[in-house]
């Protein structure tokens, strides 16, 4: 039981660490003329970003696998190479697309906060109510626009399961009969990435929106 306590205790103290350290950095870039606002436009802009660069790598990482089911023997190795570089490249992709969701989601909480506290401050009550409406507005527009990412982000990992499951099976079976029995995968892995590219390409579009509407405001 004491172990149990010690190890909830350090999980509350990284925890209130980080909180304090995310504060310290809201306070010290709205001292330079940088608000909540204006950083959670750039964190969409660089989820949208990253999203853009993942849809890239994985369309890479699909042509790369089409390539080695329809390779000669003589170029297996090679393709397999790119194969697996590829790979690698779409892993660091999606890392980069799961951070930076993170990254919007910790300011959105940070500045609809501050945007509730500073409802209670107007005494002119049309201003409060304008703000109310916006405020509203726009957390209807980022509940849309996180759904559109997160669900982009789950449909990442059957992309990456796949892949990552024919790179380790091919890393030890590199011959004709082990691609022979990768073409059953090749259409279940096109139709996944699709899918994937959908998503992402909905949620580039919902980013952009969200974007122009907090510009506006």
């Amino acid at each position: 039981m004491r172990v149990s306590f010690s190890k909830y205790m350090a999980a509350l103290a990284v925890f209130l660490l980080l909180s304090g350290c995310q504060s310290a950095y809201y306070g010290a870039m709205e001292k330079v003329g940088k608000h909540k606002r204006d950083i959670m436009v750039d964190r969409v802009s660089e989820a949208k970003d990253s999203q853009q660069d993942a849809k890239e790598e994985f369309s890479s990482a699909l042509e790369q696998f089409q390539a080695l089911v329809g390779t000669e023997d003589s170029d297996l190795q090679d393709q397999y190479d790119d194969l697996s570089a590829a790979f690698e490249d779409s892993e660091e992709a999606a890392e980069d697309v799961r951070e930076r969701i993170e990254d919007v989601e910790d300011v959105s909480e940070a500045l609809f906060e501050e945007w509730e506290e500073e409802l209670q401050l107007y005494t002119n009550e049309q201003y409060r109510r304008d703000s109310a409406s916006q405020l509203k507005a726009t957390k209807r527009k980022y509940t849309q626009l996180i759904g559109s990412m997160r669900a982009a982000e789950q449909r990442m990992d059957p992309v990456l399961n796949a892949l990552r499951d024919q790179v380790l099976f091919l890393k030890h079976n590199l011959n004709a009969r082990a691609i022979d029995g990768l073409k059953g995968e090749l259409k279940t892995v096109e139709t996944n990435v699709a899918r994937l590219i959908e998503n992402m390409e909905k949620s580039i579009a919902e980013s952009e929106a969200f974007i122009e509407q907090l510009q506006q405001g």
